[in-house]
Formats: C-alpha cells, structure tokens, sequence
C-alpha cells in the first residue's frame, strides 16, 4: 500500500513537468491578430452563400441555394485555448430555396484564407453533406 501512495505522489508531483508552456498565437514570430468577423457579419453570410452556391452547380449539378439565415449565433470562440489558430465557431438555421429550413454548422478562421492571407470559412448544412465529410448530421463541424 505505501508503495501505491508513494507511486501516486510521484505522479502528481511530475504532473506540471510534462505541461506544455503555452504561447498565445498573437505573440508567435508569425502572429496572429485575433480580430475575426463576428457570425452575423454580412460578408461571413455573403462567403458562405457563394462557397454553397458554387459547390452546388460544380460538384452536385445542384440549383439550390442559401436564401437567407435565421437566429445565427456564436457557439465557441478559440474552444482549444490560446495558442492555437483563432477560430470563431457559429450555429444558426439556414433557409435553402427548396423550402426547407436547416441547421448550419460553420467556423470562421483567420489566416487560412486564398494562400493564408485573410479569413476563411468552413460550413456544413445539415442535409445536405452529401459526402459525409462533417457527419454525423454536421457534428463534426462544431467544436
């Protein structure tokens, strides 16, 4: 039994030398600014309408489109802490001009932009992720 004790105290003891030190993205040698569009913001919605669009008729020889968005709304803003990329993680219901209503999914993530110069989006509708890449029912899309 002491050997037990004696065991579990070395470990607690070792804990806080195996933590990592972490460094906030915005003092890296390549910083990150943190400044991101909030979820509602009309060119995030725009971004996302045109992406789906285009992934549509490209991919799907699909007319749909996003009509317009409802209650969106902020789920997580950096949920892995601070020295990793910022990411603003966002729900809301999304109106497809086949009538229906969906849940969106989607993140807003700085510096992964056309060849990491601004923001980017990465969304997923609920229904319509014909390949499974978020599934299940766009989960994977959240934090």
């Amino acid at each position: 039994m002491k050997w037990l004790a004696a065991f579990i105290s070395c470990m607690l003891l070792s804990a806080p030398a195996l933590a990592r030190e972490i460094t906030p993205a915005e003092r890296r040698d390549e910083p990150f600014d943190a400044s991101l569009p909030a979820c509602a913001d009309p060119s995030v919605l725009q971004s996302i309408t045109l992406r789906f669009e285009k992934t549509e008729i490209r991919f799907w020889n699909s007319s749909l489109k996003l009509i317009g968005f409802e209650r969106v709304r902020e789920v997580a803003w950096r949920p892995w802490g601070l020295d990793y990329i910022p990411r603003r993680y966002c729900t809301g219901t999304v109106v497809v001009s086949d009538g229906y209503k969906r849940r969106i999914n989607f993140s807003i993530r700085e510096d992964l932009g056309f060849i990491g110069i601004g923001w980017n989006t990465e969304t997923c509708v609920d229904g319509l992720d014909r390949q499974y890449a978020f599934a299940p029912h766009c989960k994977q899309a959240a934090p």
